[in-house]
């Protein structure tokens, strides 16, 4: 298992993390996601460690920037 969490900007409400979440569910291998709007992040934990081209690609669908990743 991988985990990584992601800084993602434009998040404000439990709302906007039900949308990013979404996204993310879709992406394979993901086997949970933790949001943290007040933070601004994103847990992930893969099956396998993700490519993040596919995680930004996933959250600029939800309608969110990915700004960084992070350890």
């Amino acid at each position: 298992m991988t985990e990584s969490t992601y800084a993602v900007s434009g998040m404000i409400c439990g709302h906007c993390a039900d949308f990013v979440t979404e996204e993310l569910q879709r992406l394979d291998g993901v086997t949970a996601i933790s949001v943290d709007v007040d933070n601004g992040t994103v847990t992930l934990t893969s099956e396998n460690e993700l490519d993040i081209a596919h995680v930004r690609a996933a959250v600029d669908e939800a309608g969110y920037e990915l700004t960084a990743a992070r350890d």
